[in-house]
Parts: C-alpha cells; sequence; structure tokens
C-alpha cells in the first residue's frame, strides 16, 4: 500500500466511495412533501442509534399518560436520499435524522439533532431533566458528552470496522481505543451508581444507551462485541439490561415507522 499524497486543494469526485451520499455542499437536492399526521408531534427519523432516542423518549412520556406527547413516526430511508428532500432540509438544514415539527405550538416548531430534541421534550412536559441544579448540570453534562463522544463510535469506529470497503489497520486501531476508553469512562461512572445521574432514569440514559447499550446488546456491528471485549465492562452490561428491560424501551425499539 503506498502513502496518500495530498493534493494541495482536495477535490470532491462523484460519490468518492462515499456510500452516505453525502457531498461536501448543503441544500436540498429535490423537491420533496412529507406527510403530516394527526397527532401534535411530528417525527421523521430511522431506526439508528441517533434516530431510536427520540422514541423511546416519547415512548417514556407516553407511559407517563402525557397524551401531549402523541407523534407519528415516518421513516426517513438515509440509504435512498429522503433526508436531502426539500421539505426534510426545512425542517434540518444539516440533512440528518431525526428531526420533529412541534405542531403544538401557536407557530411550528422545528427541532433538530437529537440532543437538542430530548432537552426540548423534557422541558417541555417536565420529566427525566432533573429539577435540582446539580442534578440537571450533571445529566447535560453527560449530555453533551455523548453527542461529542458518538461520532468516533459511529463514524470512527463503527465505519473503519464495518463500512470501510477496506479493512485499515491505522484508523480502526485509533478509534477502537477510543471507543474502548469511552466505554471505560462509562464502566467506572456506572460502578457507582444505577444511572448516569445517580438512582434517577434521566434523558441523559436514553441518549447513551442509544449508542453504547446497543453496543454492549451486540446489535450494532457485526462481531464488534468480542472485538471490543465487551464482556469486560459489567457495569455497562448491567445498566443495559436495567434500561432495556423497560416496557417503554422495548415499545420504542419496534415502533413502526411509516413510509413516506
Amino acid at each position: 500500500m503506498t502513502d496518500y499524497i495530498k493534493p494541495k486543494v482536495w477535490q470532491w469526485e462523484d460519490e468518492n466511495d462515499n456510500r452516505s451520499g453525502n457531498r461536501p455542499t448543503a441544500g436540498a437536492r429535490f423537491e420533496q412533501t412529507l406527510p403530516k399526521g394527526d397527532a401534535p408531534l411530528q417525527v421523521y427519523s430511522l431506526g439508528t442509534p441517533n434516530g431510536i432516542k427520540v422514541a423511546i423518549m416519547l415512548e417514556e412520556l407516553k407511559a407517563l399518560g402525557i397524551e401531549e406527547a402523541n407523534y407519528d413516526l415516518f421513516k426517513i430511508d438515509i440509504g435512498k436520499g429522503d433526508q436531502f428532500g426539500s421539505d426534510f432540509v426545512k425542517i434540518n438544514p444539516n440533512s440528518k435524522i431525526p428531526a420533529m415539527v412541534d405542531y403544538s405550538e401557536p407557530t411550528p416548531l422545528r427541532v433538530f439533532e437529537s440532543g437538542s430534541i430530548l432537552l426540548y421534550l423534557a422541558e417541555k412536559f417536565g420529566h427525566f431533566l432533573p429539577k435540582n441544579r446539580a442534578e440537571k448540570t450533571e445529566c447535560l453534562n453527560w449530555v453533551f458528552w455523548q453527542t461529542g463522544a458518538a461520532p468516533f463510535v459511529g463514524g470512527g469506529f463503527g465505519h473503519f470496522y464495518n463500512y470501510a470497503p477496506t479493512a485499515q489497520e491505522y484508523p480502526i486501531n485509533r478509534y477502537t481505543m477510543e471507543t474502548k476508553r469511552q466505554l471505560d469512562v462509562l464502566d467506572q461512572h456506572l460502578s457507582q451508581q444505577a444511572y448516569m445521574v445517580g438512582d434517577e432514569y434521566t434523558i441523559a440514559d436514553m441518549i447513551i444507551w442509544s449508542w453504547y447499550g446497543r453496543l454492549a446488546q451486540d446489535k450494532l456491528y457485526d462481531g464488534s462485541y468480542e472485538f471490543l471485549d465487551m464482556e469486560s465492562y459489567q457495569n455497562v452490561k448491567d445498566w443495559t439490561e436495567r434500561i432495556a428491560a423497560r416496557p417503554a424501551v422495548q415499545k420504542a425499539l419496534s415502533v413502526e415507522y411509516k413510509d413516506i
């Protein structure tokens, strides 16, 4: 294998071995009309680690009897490029799932980025976000930890371990090391408590579980459970099972995505 020689100015070539369909430019690529159901909340997403966060939060709210948390869930097939349609780009100009529109507001309100959606819902309905300032801050510490750390797991480890067209030692080693470091951060933290914020189940658990819990369940990348030696992270495994046993979480994982 020869070393890659960096050009002075990088130029994008058509698809560039890019299976995500991304390009170095933003914006809509085609006209699109997204469906709208009758529920107050319209969610456009997919059953990915980022996507399931919103379904989990909404099912947890519905389990509390909050009718205003009813939602319609529409499938944005990122493999087909649905995220680049004009209506979706109006909701999220970054063309990433999940995205949501709250029609219960006087003016329909768009919310995008999974962390923003969970925080919005927690504040709107007054659940799963601690009221105490210190505990709320601790919760948000972990929410933003996840949103900053997950790209190393998904776009880094997941991509080079599972999706890249060729196995490459350097990036696999780099991102495996970082993923295992993050797992160790979680394992040490959870050795002292049941959930991310003491004994209280919060949006921090939902947002982190959707990536690291699914990794601990061996639901993300074939062979990664053994490759990452997930058996060595017992506290993460116990926490994963604790959350997986919640009826709302089980319902969120099996909820039907409507075609657009």
